[in-house]
């Protein structure tokens, strides 16, 4: 099957449709929004309005399929699961095409993403295979054991940045732990979401076990969290739409995991491989024009090196190359939408209404032809901010970064810390007994010494502070899709 044409004509347009019950459905009251091109700015494709009425569509079909689900073999999931990697591998030029265009991402970045989302399928397909609860044996001869069960039908929400990538983080767990899957991809970045349906009917997934709504978060993804017959919900987004979530999920006793924002802290202490720490916290900070929830927009640098590294770390940076997402010589790709481009423009400006010295960067990039009108941004570094002002507390989601120096380990910690986000850090030292020191009181969910975005998929991710709340990710994923029940057994 071949369901998109890379290097399509820009007259090329894409009708998305939602995936309910095994099948691709129009939503119901036939309204659509547009989807727009980040490298053109212009429209390219119509994405479902969905609305109350589909989703009660998609409510009806998880539960007629959610028995037959549940009591599938474990074997039989991997099967079925496995597939979906399979197919996902085979695809993947075609979906890092669509990818790259929808998002705005350079294809490199692309392809890795894809392939990360086959990885999501084939470990948790396996997982499936391995997952075992406790048995606690008594002195008397009682047995206490733990039974796992699915939660039943679960909603799962997914960000923009990385939309297949975290589309099948959260999908892939919720079907390998037996439940039935609503799920809602960003409306700015339907597209991959829409060919993954696609790859589920080609894979035989069972119909009604995974249903897909396009829509808006404030129609279709309140709806989602709203619905009664809805018990858990797994959310990646914003901390304001998280906070919202939880005010109205956590009276009706949804179960909830809520991975949110960043602003995460870069600290490079003296001793630190250099050309390591310049080349690594550079990538860290761009790679995908900054819209990765883990990149480190915040960079402290000991005293004693700050202009050396400061010096290196801008040449590094103005040697990356910003243009459209289908070059491969380029490194940046553009911003996802138009509302998001004027809000990191905005947020440069405002940085330097306090006090900010912008030392590379700064401005929009206007391409010529046909991307004329397309949302790009320059890699921007901002210097001689205080520590306590907005651009170092709040989250850009872009390719800016603030940069300053520090004396001590102790400020350093204090500067890190300082901050109501807490999902990542990265430190560079080559001192092993101070890495180990500094990552245990960083108040971050993931730390990582001399790298970065390093990720075992068998390990916990998530945040602290207002970063989220709960891990996803190996068998803390898998917990968070099934409830617990205690079995206690008198012999």
């Amino acid at each position: 099957m071949s369901f998109f044409k890379p290097n399509s004509p820009s007259s090329f347009t894409m009708k998305i449709l939602n995936y309910i019950n095994g099948q691709l459905t129009p939503p119901v009251s036939g309204q659509y929004l547009p989807n727009f091109e980040p490298s053109t700015g212009k429209e390219y494709g119509k994405v479902p309005d969905s609305d109350v009425v589909d989703l009660e569509l998609a409510i009806s079909a998880a539960e007629k399929a959610l028995d037959g689900w549940k009591i599938t073999s474990a074997e039989d999931k991997f099967k079925v699961l496995n597939r979906i990697a399979e197919l996902i591998d085979q695809k993947n030029e075609e979906l890092a095409q669509a990818e790259s265009r929808d998002q705005g991402k350079n294809i490199k970045q692309a392809r890795a993403e894809i392939t990360r989302a086959a990885q999501n399928f084939r470990f948790f397909a396996s997982a499936t295979m391995h997952f075992a609860s406790e048995a606690h044996p008594m002195e008397d001869g009682t047995l206490n054991y733990t039974l796992r069960q699915p939660i039943g039908i679960v909603g799962c929400i997914s960000p923009w940045n990385l939309p297949l990538y975290l589309f099948s983080w959260k999908i892939a767990p919720a079907l390998a732990a037996g439940n039935c899957v609503i799920a809602k991809p960003s409306e700015v970045t339907p597209v991959t979401a829409f060919l993954l349906s696609w790859i589920c009917i080609e894979a035989g997934l069972p119909s009604g076990v995974l249903n897909i709504l396009h829509g808006t978060g404030p129609k279709t993804g309140k709806a989602l969290v709203e619905h009664p017959k809805v018990k858990a919900i797994s959310f990646t987004g914003s901390t304001r739409a998280g906070a919202e979530i939880a005010a109205f999920a956590a009276p009706r006793f949804k179960k909830l995991s809520l991975e949110l924002g960043g602003k995460n802290p870069t600290v490079v202490f003296a001793d630190c491989d250099f050309d390591l720490a310049v080349a690594t916290s550079v990538r860290g900070a761009f790679t995908n024009q900054g819209e990765i929830c883990l990149c480190g927009s915040r960079v402290y640098v000991e005293k004693s090196i700050y202009e050396r590294f400061k010096d290196a770390y801008v040449k590094r940076a103005e040697s990356l190359a910003v243009g459209i997402p289908s070059d491969e010589t380029k490194n940046l790709g553009a911003i996802v939408s138009k509302l998001h481009f004027d809000k990191i423009l905005n947020c440069i400006e405002f940085a330097k209404t306090e006090g900010g010295k912008v030392i590379l960067g700064g401005n929009a990039l206007v391409l010529t032809g046909e991307n004329s009108g397309g949302w790009f941004i320059e890699p921007t570094i901002i210097e001689g901010l205080p520590a306590q002002c907005q651009t170092n507390k709040e989250e850009i989601f872009g390719p800016v970064v603030t940069i300053q120096p520090f004396e001590t380990e102790t400020e350093a910690l204090h500067l890190a810390n300082d901050c109501g986000y807490g999902l990542s850090a990265t430190v560079f030292t080559t001192d092993l007994s101070k890495a180990h020191r500094f990552a245990a009181e960083l108040q971050s969910g993931i730390v990582w010494i001399n790298c970065w975005l390093l990720r075992d998929l068998r390990t916990p991710f998530g945040g602290v502070k207002n970063s989220g709340i709960g891990r996803e990710g190996g068998w803390d994923a898998m917990k968070f899709f099934t409830e617990p029940k205690n079995v206690c057994v008198k012999i």
